[in-house]
C-alpha cells in the first residue's frame, strides 16, 4: 500500500546527545498519585518531555490513567484523552486521522502534531492487542502506540497478564502448598510479534527508562519516521514486584543485564541491538545470573533451585537457539527432515 505521508507531516526530533541536553521544560509534572518509586510514571514524564509541548496524549484506562487523573486534575500538560482499556489502537489511529482531516478541510492549522497514545500490558499485550495489530496496518497516519509494561494488571490488585513472567506470584496465580508454580506460560514476546508480522510498520523497539536516554531518543525516532509506530516499555512496579520502592532503577538494569529484556529496534525491517543489550549480542558483556534480579523480588519469594534454573535454561536458550537473541523464537538450524531437497 502506498503512502501518502510527506515529511513535514512528521516533526524532526533529532536525538538527545545526553541527559545534560534535555529542556528544562516538564510536560508530565507533580500532582499524580502513582506509587512510590513507580517506573510507569517516569515513562510518562520522560516519553512527553521526548515528544515536547505539541503533542497530544491518549491514555487507556489502566495505573497512568487512574493515578494522573483525581478530582478534575491531571498531571498532563498537554493536551490529552482518556480511552478505553483495549482502544489504544483505535485511538491512535481515529485522533491522527482526524488531525489530517481538520488540517485538509482547514479547520485547523496545518502542523505536526504528535500522537501517542499508551496502554499497559493487559489493556495492549492482552485485550488491545486486536486494535494495535489493525492500527498498524495504517502507514497513511502518524502516531506512536507505547506500551508500558508492568507485567500484570496493577491497576486492579495485580492479576495476571500475557506479560506476566512464568511463576511470577500474582492475585490470581498464587503459590500453595499442594500446587508450587501456578503460573506455565513464558511472557508474551508483544514487540518481537508486532515486528515480525506488520512488515509496513516502519519503527518497533523495545526500552526500559533505566536507560533514560535510550528511551528517550526510540520515542523521538517513533514520531518521525512517520506512519504508526509501536514501543513496548519494560516498567518495574514496586507493589506488584514486591521490592523496596528504591530499587526500581536497579531492577531495571538487571532486567536488561541479565538479557531477560532485551533492548532493541527493529526500523524499516532491520533489526538493531541497543545498549547492553548489543554489548551482550556481541559478546563485549558477560550476562548477569537471573538468579540477581528474580530474588529481588517477593513475587518469586517462592522459587527454589530448580524454578531458578529452568527461568535461566530459557533466558540461555533465547540467546543461544533463536534466529536473533531474545528476540524472535524461530530455531537457527532446520532438523535434517525439514531440510529443503535438492535439484
Amino acid at each position: 500500500m502506498s503512502s501518502f505521508i510527506t515529511i513535514d507531516e512528521t516533526q524532526q526530533l533529532d536525538p538527545f546527545k545526553s541527559m545534560k541536553k534535555l529542556p528544562l521544560e516538564e510536560y508530565f509534572t507533580s500532582g499524580h498519585r502513582t506509587c512510590q518509586g513507580c517506573e510507569s510514571a517516569l515513562v510518562m514524564k520522560m516519553m512527553v518531555k521526548a515528544a515536547g509541548p505539541r503533542t497530544i496524549v491518549l491514555g487507556s484506562t489502566g495505573c497512568m490513567y487512574v493515578a494522573n487523573t483525581t478530582y478534575y486534575s491531571t498531571s498532563w500538560v498537554v493536551p490529552w484523552m482518556h480511552t478505553q482499556l483495549g482502544s489504544s489502537g483505535s485511538a491512535g489511529l481515529g485522533a491522527a486521522a482526524a488531525l489530517k482531516a481538520l488540517m485538509r478541510k482547514g479547520k485547523m492549522k496545518k502542523e505536526p502534531i504528535n500522537v501517542i497514545s499508551f496502554c499497559g500490558d493487559g489493556g495492549g499485550a492482552d485485550m488491545g492487542l486486536a486494535a494495535i495489530s489493525a492500527a498498524l496496518t495504517h502507514p497513511d497516519y502518524n502516531f506512536l502506540i507505547l506500551m508500558y509494561d508492568n507485567e500484570s494488571y496493577a491497576n486492579t490488585d495485580i492479576q495476571l497478564s500475557g506479560s506476566t513472567p512464568y511463576g511470577a506470584h500474582t492475585t490470581f496465580s498464587p503459590p500453595g502448598k499442594m500446587k508450587r508454580i501456578m503460573h506455565h506460560r513464558w511472557k508474551k514476546n508483544m514487540a518481537g510479534m508486532l515486528a515480525a508480522g506488520h512488515p509496513t510498520c516502519k519503527y518497533v523497539a523495545t526500552i526500559c527508562m533505566s536507560y533514560g536516554l535510550l528511551g528517550m531518543n526510540s520515542v523521538r525516532k517513533a514520531l518521525t519516521i512517520g506512519g504508526p509506530t509501536f514501543i513496548h516499555s519494560l516498567d518495574p512496579c514496586p507493589k506488584g514486584w514486591d521490592y523496596d520502592p528504591y530499587q526500581s532503577h536497579e531492577l531495571g538494569e538487571l532486567a536488561v543485564t541479565t538479557g531477560i529484556w532485551p533492548l532493541y529496534e527493529v526500523e524499516n525491517g532491520h533489526l538493531r541491538m541497543l545498549g547492553k543489550t548489543r554489548e551482550i549480542a556481541e559478546g563485549r558483556y558477560q550476562r548477569k545470573p537471573v538468579r540477581d534480579y528474580l530474588l529481588r523480588q517477593g513475587r518469586f519469594a517462592h522459587f527454589i533451585d530448580d524454578d531458578i534454573d529452568y527461568f535461566q535454561s530459557k533466558v540461555d536458550e533465547s540467546w543461544t537457539k533463536w534466529l536473533l537473541p531474545g528476540v524472535i523464537p524461530i530455531a537457527k538450524e532446520l532438523e535434517a527432515d525439514q531440510a529443503p531437497a535438492e535439484g
